[in-house]
């Protein structure tokens, strides 16, 4: 049901009627089976946030990237890891992150399911960026995130 006020999205398999599924990002060299969907905020609502669904299959990965936003994740579908600066975090079914303005962040899913999350942020924000090549080498240096990270060889070549 759509009204300009009122709108229901029927839920069934991690997948919403009326909403559009479609790829993490238009480029594609930074990231591993991502998809997102929006699920509120942009069909004309007057919120100032949009809340997105993301899910990532087994063995992907999303873009190693920071932003002058801020946002919420909330798991709510299998398990995965998150990246946030030099921490790593296991997520698991309605944990929930808060990420600051340009903390590098990345989510990662080392498990056999999908991983799938909310992703709460400012309807109006800044573009994500790459990180660069010095600032990859830290994150490198803390063991933890070293074992978690994924950098595939294209990410160099997208900066």
């Amino acid at each position: 049901m759509y009204r300009k006020d009122v709108r229901f999205l029927k839920f069934e398999n991690y997948r919403w009627n009326g909403v559009e599924v479609k790829e993490y990002k238009d480029e594609n060299n930074t990231w591993l089976d991502v998809c997102r969907q929006v699920i509120a905020g942009k069909f004309g609502e007057r919120i100032k946030f949009h809340l997105r669904y993301f899910e990532i299959l087994p063995g992907g990965y999303s873009t190693l990237e920071k932003h002058r936003h801020e946002h919420v994740v909330i798991c709510v579908r299998g398990s995965g890891k998150a990246i946030a600066g030099s921490d790593v975090f296991d997520m698991n079914f309605m944990d929930v992150l808060y990420i600051g303005s340009n903390v590098p962040h990345q989510f990662v899913n080392d498990s056999g399911e999908p991983f799938g999350f909310f992703c709460i942020v400012d309807a109006k924000r800044d573009k994500p960026k790459l990180l660069t090549k010095k600032e990859i080498l830290e994150l490198l240096k803390n063991e933890k995130v070293s074992k978690i990270i994924r950098i595939p060889e294209t990410y160099s070549k997208s900066r």
